[in-house]
């Protein structure tokens, strides 16, 4: 699903998309209606622009990848402002590209967000692991009060703690396939099951939880 208020750039990306064999199921010009259209559409990803009237791109995510943390959000948008990307991936976006990409990057970047792997435009990458290290860093939560039993922490898998060790250094699943020699699709099956153990919802809680116990210095 397309979302952008400029209606010419907005058919040119869905005939793009089309063009190379994606099942473009809706767009919509406003974030409202984007809200609404997601819902109804279900569609696998999200391509989405930042700047819409009535409800801005970021609460749009927020809300759908709320609602469904299945959905991938790839914002295109024509700012490169570093407050933009990281509010953007705060609100739940898979990855974040600039307008300026050329159609190949925008086809590659939609594959990419489908398979769940996160895609920034060159030099963003770094600056979101340093948000998550900053995040990281934050005080924690305040421990349960004397006397209540605090849940035991999960129990991950050898090969679970390899793929969560990999994805806290910042690698694509199709990176943590080929270190590991093993295939995409079990890279997916693993963070899936670490997600529910975790009971964290999509990659950037997964990252943060991984920079937290120290995991991406191992």
């Amino acid at each position: 699903m397309v979302v952008d208020d400029h209606p010419m750039w907005r058919d040119a990306v869905a005939r793009d998309l089309a063009t190379a064999g994606f099942d473009v199921v809706a767009t919509a010009g406003d974030g409202p209606q984007a809200v609404r259209r997601a819902r109804a559409a279900a569609p696998d990803v999200l391509v989405l622009d930042l700047n819409l009237p009535g409800l801005p791109g970021v609460a749009v995510c927020k809300e759908l990848v709320g609602e469904n943390p299945a959905l991938r959000v790839l914002v295109l948008s024509a700012s490169g402002e570093h407050a933009d990307v990281l509010e953007a991936v705060k609100s739940g976006a898979t990855g974040y590209l600039v307008k300026s990409a050329s159609t190949e990057e925008l086809l590659a970047a939609v594959r990419s967000t489908a398979a769940g792997d996160p895609v920034f435009t060159p030099g963003l990458a770094g600056l979101v692991l340093g948000e998550y290290r900053r995040l990281a860093a934050e005080p924690a939560p305040a421990a349960p009060a004397p006397g209540s039993s605090a849940p035991e922490a999960p129990r991950l898998t050898d090969r679970e703690t390899q793929v969560l060790r990999l994805v806290a250094k910042g690698l694509s699943y199709k990176q943590i396939a080929e270190r590991l020699v093993i295939s995409h699709r079990t890279v997916q099956n693993h963070v899936q099951n670490t997600l529910g153990k975790l009971q964290l919802h999509n990659r950037v809680e997964l990252v943060r939880y991984a920079i937290e116990r120290g995991l991406d210095d191992a």
